[in-house]
């Protein structure tokens, strides 16, 4: 038995090294193939990062948004290119594919599960954070934006050029635009204008083959895939052109709070039948968190209404008053800014405070978390208000967002785009459960997962059904995933249900037209469809 046990041992000691020879070989020719494959005037030696060098690290970290998916990983890249030009994207897919690595595709890095900077199998990040050019035409109101470039970056160039023109996007000014655009892309201006993708012309797209595409030449069924499938199942987005939308020179913004002994549980209540029929210049988001209460010990709920109004101060309380009374907005409730101020004031940054913050690229204060979403059709009952406060004086580190639909959200059909959630919602919930090192990081990460799995479960009747309805952009694998390196499927049918409903059919025949072999995968993917269901 022994003899037999040490030959098993020599065995898998000797597999184990030519797994690692053949691994570092691999690696060797695919670092030797990408000069091969990109602009020798804009040198990609610049642009690559191996675990050799002394930047590595912190270059892998910067743009690691989730500290619960940072602080988890096993295996990391081998290698990753910070692409400086558009051919060091191309020479990574086609050399990445030569010699057998998977791509996992950063722009800002926020992707909630973390895909777009791990995986199971060998991998390199194709880091797109420094294509991130932006040129604005004011003479036809378009604006050409590069994948890397942020949700801020955008938003102040666009105010450098006009006062009244703004753009349909997220609230977070360090998002990256690939990534964000092409998973929806939403924020205060949806109810007016829609979504980031409503208001997208066209994209650059670097095939499986390495090529670069425009709308044109990638055609109208993956231009219709890439706005709300999420680009990185058809390829690597390098770029989008969007139409800019007209916003009055000042707009009006309020947050109200109210806590459960000011009658926030009526408010809630109420809000959810006025919301989303207010007037599309209207954004009224509900924001509940748990708080202290006043008396030793005691908790309680703040429920913040947060409003966004193309127009000004006299008009909006107008509006308030004829719709949700019940709030009691005041006149010094109200703040008039210029629209860029308001993504200031969106992000949580301090009234006042310089939009040059919007030019800062990189997340700064990080947390771990868990993100879930539901999207609501029917009123919460009160009581079902109240075991919701419950469950979240319970949990403590969360907040729970509720965004209305209506609106222009109403107005374009589900099959538009990839994107399907549109007429019939009342509102899309992101739960966040959060921590940090002092809760216990990581070590606390499987509690804290398990406590969002349980308001996810207390609340599923009263979220949509047939399916379970969610978003994409807060990516969650709880609702189903694939290996790192299969795509099953039957699996797959399960969350594309979920993110994209009637749509994920029309997705998986897209990517069997533009990426047949299944090379751009990750375990929330999109399939190819089997040759014998078309």
């Amino acid at each position: 038995m022994k003899a037999s046990s040490s030959i098993l041992s020599i065995v898998s000691m000797l597999l184990l090294s030519i797994s690692l020879v053949t691994s570092e070989s691999a690696l060797d020719n695919f670092l030797q193939c990408l000069p091969q494959h990109s602009n020798p005037s804009n040198p990609i030696s610049d642009a690559i990062y191996t675990p050799n060098n002394a930047s590595f690290q912190s270059i892998y970290e910067l743009r690691a948004n989730n500290l619960r998916i940072l602080s988890s990983v096993t295996s990391k890249p081998v290698a990753i290119i910070t692409a400086l030009h558009e051919s060091h994207a191309q020479a990574t897919v086609i050399c990445a594919k030569r010699h057998g690595f998977q791509v996992r595709i950063r722009s800002g890095g926020h992707d909630y599960e973390g895909l777009s900077y791990t995986s199971d199998v060998p991998f390199v990040i194709l880091d797109m954070f420094n294509l991130r050019s932006i040129q604005i035409d004011m003479a036809s109101e378009t604006a050409w934006v590069q994948a890397g470039a942020t949700t801020g970056e955008l938003y102040y160039r666009i105010a450098e050029k006009s006062k009244v023109h703004g753009f349909p996007s997220g609230v977070c000014t360090t998002l990256g635009i690939g990534g964000h655009f092409s998973g929806g892309g939403y924020g205060p201006l949806m109810r007016k204008y829609g979504l980031s993708i409503d208001n997208v012309i066209d994209a650059q797209l670097i095939d499986a083959n390495g090529r670069i595409l425009n709308r044109k030449s990638m055609g109208e069924d993956v231009f219709w895939a890439i706005r709300g499938g999420g680009g990185t199942s058809f390829g690597i987005i390098l770029s989008w052109t969007i139409k800019l939308v007209r916003v009055p020179a000042k707009v009006t913004v309020f947050n109200v709070q109210r806590t459960l002994d000011q009658g926030a549980t009526d408010l809630s209540y109420r809000w959810q039948q006025v919301a989303p029929n207010l007037p599309k210049d209207l954004f009224l988001r509900l924001q509940a968190e748990p708080i202290t209460g006043t008396g030793s010990g005691n908790k309680t709920i703040r429920v913040s209404f947060i409003a966004h109004f193309l127009g000004q101060t006299d008009r909006l309380i107008q509006l308030m008053n004829a719709n949700f009374p019940e709030l009691g907005l005041q006149r010094s409730d109200c703040i008039e800014m210029s629209w860029v101020e308001s993504t200031l004031f969106w992000a949580g940054f301090p009234n006042g405070t310089s939009i040059d913050v919007l030019l800062n690229r990189v997340q700064e204060d990080r947390d771990f978390y868990k993100t879930k979403s539901d999207y609501y059709k029917k009123v919460i009952p009160k009581e079902g208000l109240e075991t919701l406060w419950e469950i979240l004086m319970d949990i403590e580190d969360i907040v729970i967002q509720l965004n209305p639909y209506g609106g222009r959200m109403e107005e374009i059909s589900e099959s538009e785009t990839a994107f399907a959630h549109r007429a019939g919602n009342l509102y899309k919930v992101q739960y966040t459960v959060l921590w940090s090192e002092s809760d216990g990081g990581i070590s606390a990460a499987e509690r804290y997962v398990e406590l969002s799995r349980r308001l996810y479960s207390a609340v599923t009747p009263y979220a949509s059904s047939n399916p379970r309805e969610a978003f994409i952009n807060y990516r969650d694998l709880d609702i189903g995933s694939n290996e790192s390196n299969n795509t099953d499927f039957a699996v797959a049918s399960v969350y594309g249900a979920k993110y994209f409903k009637n749509n994920f059919l029309r997705l998986t025949r897209v990517k069997a037209m533009i990426d047949p072999e299944n090379f751009f995968k990750n375990e929330q993917s999109i399939p190819p469809l089997p040759s014998h269901k078309f």
